[in-house]
C-alpha cells in the first residue's frame, strides 16, 4: 500500500518506500528520529530493505517494553539482544546460496526475475517485465566504477551549457574521459574528453544533448523516465533505484535468500529452538526477539489483505520439517498462502537480510540504554517566551481585535 504524504509548502508526495516516508515526516521525538537514521543507513548502505528496519525496530522495543516495566535492567535486554543478533546472522550465512559460477546467460535471466520481483508492489509493477529488463541491462553492461543513473547524459565538441549540476559534470566527465575543469584559461589536452557523436534530441517537450561513442561508455548508463505526473515519476525513480540496488548488491555478493518472509520466519524458528538449551531468564528475551522477526510475513499478509494468522500458522507448521525443505516457505501474495519461494524467484540478497539486523538490534538497544531524558530549562523558557510574543499583538499583549468583531473562542476537543 502506498502513502501520500502533504507537506505545509502544498509539495504531494506518493511512496511506499521506508526511507522516503520517513525523511518527509516531520519528526520530533528523539527515538523516532533514530529510526529515521537506521532507515537513511540501510538505504545508503544496500539501498533496500528501508521499510524493514522500521518495522522490525518497532517491533522489538515493543516487544522489549513489558520486560523494562517488570523491572528487568536494560543491560540484561541489550546483551541477550545482541547475542541473539549474532545468532541470526549467522544462521543467515549458513542459508545463503551462492549464485557463482552460473553462465552470463543464466545469471541475467535471475537477475531480471529478482528486478521484476522487486517492481512487483510498486506503481510500475504492471510493467515489470520490461523494467526489470532494462535495469538488468544496465546494470549488467556496466563496470565496477559505473555511473548508473535515471537521466540524460550531454556533451559536445564545443557546448556551451549553463547552470550544470556537479553531478552532471561529473557524469559527462566520467563517459567521456575529460576532467572538470573550473576556468577555461590553459586548457590542455589530458583533461580534455572525447566522443564519436553529438546529438540533440527532442523528447516530448524537452531537448537532450547526448553522447555516443564515449571511450569509457562500458562504464556510464542512463535510463530517461518520462510520463504524465510528477509524483508518478518521482516514486518510478525511487522504485526503479531499488530495483538496481537489489541487482548491483547481488551480483557484486553473489549469495541469496529466501524472500517472502521465509528467512525471517526461518530465524525465529531456529532462535525457539535455540533457546531450549539456555536455562537463564535470557531465554525469554531471546524469545521475544524471535517473536518480533515475525513482523515481517505477518505486514506482507496484511497489507495483501489475507489473513496473517492463518498463514503465519502453516509457517510454523512447514519450517520445522526435518528434512529443512521448510526452511525456504514465505508467504504467497498472490493466493494468500505460502510457496517455495526459490522456485518463484523471490529472494533477496543475504546481505541486505544481515545489515536490517544488525541495523535494528543497535538501534533498539541505543533506545533501551537510555534511562533519562534532560532538557535545558533554559531552553523551554526561551520558547514559551517567544510563543507568548508570537500570540500578542495589541497593547496589552494579546491579540488585536477589529471593531465589529467577536474575541476568538478555544474549543477543547
Amino acid at each position: 500500500m502506498d502513502k501520500l504524504i502533504h507537506d505545509d509548502k502544498g509539495n504531494t508526495t506518493i511512496s511506499n518506500d521506508g526511507a522516503t516516508i520517513m525523511k518527509l515526516l516531520d519528526i520530533v521525538h528523539p527515538s523516532a528520529k533514530t529510526l529515521v537514521a537506521i532507515a537513511n543507513s540501510q538505504d545508503s548502505e544496500v539501498g533496500d530493505g528501508t521499510t524493514t528496519v522500521v518495522l522490525i525496530s518497532g517491533k522489538f522495543l515493543k516487544e522489549a517494553k513489558p520486560f523494562i516495566e517488570d523491572g528487568v535492567h536494560p543491560r540484561n535486554l541489550i546483551r541477550s539482544y545482541r547475542t541473539t543478533s549474532y545468532l541470526a546472522i549467522n544462521k543467515i550465512k549458513e542459508l545463503a546460496v551462492s549464485i557463482e559460477g552460473r553462465s552470463f546467460e543464466e545469471k541475467k535471466d535471475l537477475m531480471q526475475k529478482c528486478a521484476a520481483t522487486t517492481l512487483s508492489s510498486t506503481l510500475i509493477g504492471g510493467e515489470k517485465e520490461f523494467f526489470a529488463s532494462m535495469v538488468v541491462d544496465a546494470e549488467m553492461a556496466i563496470g565496477e566504477d559505473d555511473w548508473l543513473n535515471l537521466i540524460v547524459l550531454c556533451r559536445s565538441r564545443y557546448l556551451c551549457a549553463g547552470r550544470v549540476t556537479e553531478e552532471d559534470l561529473q557524469r559527462v566527465a566520467a563517459a567521456t574521459g575529460g576532467t572538470v575543469q573550473t576556468s577555461v584559461n590553459n586548457i590542455i589536452d589530458e583533461v580534455l574528453g572525447c566522443y564519436e557523436l553529438f546529438e540533440e534530441k527532442q523528447v516530448g517537450n524537452e531537448r537532450f544533448n547526448i553522447f555516443s561513442g564515449c571511450p569509457t561508455s562500458g562504464q556510464t548508463a542512463t535510463i530517461v523516465l518520462r510520463g504524465g505526473a510528477d509524483q508518478f515519476i518521482e516514486e518510478a525513480e525511487r522504485s526503479l533505484h531499488y530495483a538496481i540496488m537489489i541487482v548491483r548488491t547481488a551480483l557484486r555478493t553473489s549469495t541469496v535468500v529466501a524472500g517472502g518472509g521465509a528467512i525471517d520466519m526461518e530465524i525465529s524458528r531456529y532462535l525457539r529452538q535455540h533457546v531450549r538449551t539456555i536455562a537463564r531468564k535470557s531465554q525469554l528475551f531471546i524469545n521475544s526477539y524471535a517473536k518480533a522477526l515475525e513482523i515481517i510475513p505477518r505486514q506482507l499478509c496484511d497489507k495483501a489483505g489475507f489473513d496473517a494468522t492463518d498463514v503465519l500458522n502453516k509457517l510454523r507448521q512447514k519450517h520445522p520439517l526435518p528434512s529443512g525443505e521448510g526452511a525456504c516457505y514465505g508467504v504467497d501474495i498472490n493466493t494468500g498462502g505460502i510457496t517455495y519461494t526459490f522456485a518463484n524467484f523471490v529472494w533477496e540478497p543475504a546481505v541486505v537480510k544481515i545489515s536490517a539486523i544488525n541495523a535494528t538490534t543497535e538501534a533498539a538497544c541505543l533506545v533501551r540504554s537510555v534511562d533519562e531524558t534532560v532538557k535545558n530549562p533554559k531552553s523551554e523558557s526561551a520558547q514559551g517566551e517567544a510563543a507568548a510574543s508570537a500570540m500578542g499583538r495589541g497593547r496589552g499583549g494579546g491579540p488585536a481585535l477589529l471593531e465589529g468583531h467577536a474575541p476568538p473562542v478555544n474549543f477543547n476537543v
